[in-house]
């Protein structure tokens, strides 16, 4: 037997549907101005400023890369002095141990390969992937917004969220549709 209680535990949120990208722009700015925090926007390509009109703030995955490409480039050098100074110590045709000069290949190329690998695993930790199923994909609506629909969905999860009230205010922010989305894997 359900009961509303667990009806509302897995419940993933609301979906709301936009016809156009000004709508759902204007709309994403209404929805940042309400208080919502645990909320996103779906459109079919990009819409100029909208990270702007969510109140998204600048990534920090420019700083993983670049943390990540200086280790690598470090531990570069750090390898080479080692090699050239302390476990093969052998003078060759009169030539210094350690060079730096010879050792910017190596040294630029791990800084690209560990940037390369820091871009990667932090876009799928901030991005929290790899993520199988969505709640959204169980919606037939949501297929559209690879076509010509633009959605906001706003999480049960988020302090704000009262399911009649933000239903309310979405259909008053102009949605076309605003529909109760369940997480099945909540279970």
């Amino acid at each position: 037997m359900s009961t509303d209680q667990d009806t509302h535990e897995r419940e993933y949120g609301l979906l709301a549907e936009f016809p156009t990208p000004g709508a759902v722009y204007h709309a994403c700015e209404k929805v940042r101005d309400a208080g919502f925090t645990v909320w996103d926007s779906h459109t079919p390509f990009p819409v100029h400023g909208l990270d702007k009109a969510m109140g998204l703030k600048r990534s920090p995955l420019p700083w993983v890369v670049l943390v990540a490409g200086l280790t690598g480039a470090s531990l570069a050098m750090l390898l080479q002095w080692w090699i050239g100074e302390v476990a093969y110590r052998m003078v060759i045709s009169g030539k210094p141990l350690f060079a730096w000069q010879p050792s910017i290949p190596i040294t630029f190329e791990l800084g690209v390969l560990l940037a390369a690998f820091g871009s990667v695993f932090g876009l799928l930790h901030f991005c929290r992937l790899p993520r199988h199923h969505h709640p959204l994909f169980s919606s037939t609506r949501f297929e559209r917004v690879t076509d010509d629909r633009f959605f906001i969905a706003i999480e049960s999860g988020d302090p704000k969220y009262d399911r009649e009230q933000t239903r309310s205010f979405l259909a008053s922010l102009g949605a076309t549709a605003v529909e109760v989305i369940e997480d099945r894997d909540a279970d």
